[in-house]
């Protein structure tokens, strides 16, 4: 029997880390980064939830932060057991660690400053590039599909969810007294039906035991039918005013989304070759791996690959790699698209050509992600002006668009459909609602409910479940 401990990613949407305790094993099911205001953030992610010289072996749903940005910590807390993950997740948690290091060390660097000039002690970086590399070095990349033996009569399977690269839906099986083997199904983050490079995601049956994601639960993403035609339009006004279009994209998944519609647009003759710009290291090494491991790919994209066509290459593409690249696009006339990160605007090198490009009424700044309350993108979709940038207030001229239809979470419908998939033989007998705020876990409960699971459950932060 499973005795399940909710740590992070209950009743918010960040911070994921479940503690799975079976057969004598303890089972870390991912270890993440709170997100969320930054003093709230600092505090919390210098508690590990979690007694390091408790626990047996991790498991990786994915790369993202959320799920993957405290395992330096465990590292740095004197932690050496193995971390199970697929190769793809292996392979994107390498710069993205790395990047996450650097971030949280810069921003430390800056309170320290603040700090020494009022006379406190400084504090110390949350982990550096040592702990990352110790996490990097206990990451077994496995193939979805593929059994891992954890030892006491305990495995585990990765099946392919969907969401971004290597993304999986983790199932454990756990062999019981009388020999029948308990399931165990952690949906990580469950991908959106209809991306245009990854497939849907897969729905196992047979499961006991159900921890499913509530991101969306409570609403439906827009269309996707419509992206391309809308981005072409925008293209064609941009070449019309000489002007820019510049698209704030996280690196990991939204940026190789629109590398792959542009690619299509350009194939098929229906926007004219210009200048694209890449503007973020992090998006040149994410789109390195989302060409190296097409096997994570959907039916759509692996087609286009079966006819030679490489999905992230194209005429007028160039990534920048240096600060001095990218500074040189400050002043440089249109037409050109000007992709970078931070998907929120909250730091990154798109607040420089925020800078340069706000106050221009010919520039078009489209958004193509959820902004978070409080965010720069937030106030950029709302229009406030005047816009306060790296410390200067700029007004906002350019024109702002929005395109809601990308989202690589499933919204309400797919995760209905896919929760009542996954119960066909109704075997779930215990069913959990994590990641999503309150109104979104018991949206998803309702859900549950509707799709005859009994009792669904939106666990506390440090609930426990035993007998499961």
């Amino acid at each position: 029997m499973y005795t399940i401990t909710f740590q992070g990613a209950a009743r918010t949407t960040t911070g994921s880390m479940h503690i799975v305790d079976v057969n004598g094993l303890r089972i870390l099911l991912d270890c993440g980064l709170y997100q969320g205001h930054r003093k709230e953030a600092f505090e919390r992610n210098r508690r590990l939830m979690v007694d390091p010289k408790t626990v047996d072996c991790v498991i990786l749903s994915h790369a993202h932060i959320d799920h993957s940005g405290n395992l330096p910590s465990l590292i740095r807390a004197g932690w050496r057991g193995p971390i199970h993950t697929t190769e793809a997740t292996r392979d994107l948690c390498d710069p993205m660690l790395r990047d996450c290091a650097y971030i949280t060390r810069h921003d430390v660097e800056i309170v320290n400053r603040r700090r020494l000039a009022e006379g406190r002690k400084p504090f110390e970086p949350l982990y550096d590039e040592r702990d990352v590399e110790g996490a990097l070095a206990l990451m077994q990349g496995v193939p979805y599909k593929r059994a891992i033996d954890l030892g006491n009569g305990v495995g585990a399977v990765f099946h392919n969810a969907g969401h971004i690269l290597g993304s999986a839906l983790v199932e454990l099986f756990a062999r019981q007294p009388n020999g029948v083997y308990r399931r165990l199904l952690f949906s990580g983050d469950v991908g959106q039906p209809g991306q245009p490079i990854l497939p849907p995601p897969e729905t196992p049956t047979g499961a006991d035991v159900l921890v499913v994601e509530s991101t969306y639960a409570d609403r439906d993403h827009p269309p996707r039918a419509n992206v391309a035609g809308r981005l072409r339009d925008y293209i064609d006004d941009i070449v019309q005013q000489r002007a820019k279009l510049i698209i704030p994209a996280f690196s990991v998944g939204r940026t190789q989304q629109i590398l792959f519609y542009l690619n299509g647009l350009l194939r098929q003759r229906k926007i004219p070759q210009i200048p694209i710009y890449v503007d973020s290291p992090l998006s040149l090494k994410a789109t390195q791996l989302y060409a190296k491991h097409t096997a994570c790919y959907g039916e759509a994209a692996s087609e286009l690959l079966r006819h030679g066509i490489e999905l992230f290459k194209m005429p007028g593409l160039r990534f920048l790699a240096t600060a001095d690249e990218s500074k040189a696009l400050n002043h440089a006339e249109g037409p050109m698209i000007v992709i970078a990160a931070s998907g929120m605007c909250e730091g990154g090198r798109i607040l420089h050509h925020l800078q340069n490009g706000v106050g221009d009424p010919r520039n078009i700044i489209l958004i193509v992600g959820y902004q978070a309350e409080g965010t720069l993108g937030r106030r950029i979709v709302a229009c406030q002006s005047p816009l306060k940038i790296l410390g200067e207030s700029f007004e906002l001229r350019a024109r702002v668009h929005t395109i809601n239809a990308l989202s690589a979470h499933a919204d309400r419908a797919a995760l209905r459909a896919w929760v009542r998939a996954v119960n066909e033989k109704k075997t779930v007998k215990r069913a959990f609602a994590v990641h999503g705020e309150d109104e979104k876990v018991e949206a998803m409960c309702q859900i549950l409910r509707e799709e005859g699971y009994a009792n669904p459950v939106a666990p506390a932060p440090g609930a426990v479940f035993k007998g499961l």
